[in-house]
């Protein structure tokens, strides 16, 4: 495996603590370690021009953090059901950031060693947002890198 397979910053031959959560029938995860708390559905307060993906911000114990609808950063089918959806409150760098997602399904245990790199689509598909993809019984996780989906959370806090 190369570095890009593994993410670059993920241990080999370790266990990994990954939050599984779903946005439409498909089923994400990320790292236990980048979660601040997970919250009940809230509607964010939205601004004018911000992009597609940013639907606005919220008040997190007195600090103004920006709410990503995690579906539409990824470009996959989502329908937000305020009965059911969580908004996962993560750290990225240094900055703080709400990710909406349709429903929390579970936390695992997993080694390093179960995750296969995302297939290579060709030039079009980009996988930097992944460090791959685990199998699992009932099903596949696509397993999010964070720190390099908002690679420039300033800005993204900015556009917020």
């Amino acid at each position: 495996m190369n570095d890009r397979d593994h993410g670059g910053n993920l241990p080999t031959n370790a266990t990994l603590e990954i939050i599984a959560f779903h946005l439409g029938e498909q089923q994400f995860c990320i790292k236990t370690t980048s979660i601040r708390e997970i919250r009940g559905w809230a509607a964010a307060t939205p601004l004018p021009h911000a992009p597609r993906h940013v639907l606005g911000v919220m008040n997190l114990r007195g600090s103004v953090i920006p709410v990503i609808e995690l579906a539409a950063k990824l470009g996959v089918p989502s329908s937000i059901d305020t009965s059911r959806s969580a908004i996962v409150v993560v750290e990225v760098g240094q900055g703080v950031l709400g990710l909406v997602v349709d429903r929390v399904s579970d936390i695992l245990s997993i080694g390093t060693d179960r995750i296969q790199p995302v297939p290579d689509f060709g030039a079009a598909f980009d996988p930097a947002f992944s460090y791959g993809i685990i199998p699992l019984d009932h099903g596949m996780v696509c397993f999010l890198d964070l720190d390099h989906m908002f690679v420039n959370l300033d800005d993204a806090a900015n556009a917020a």
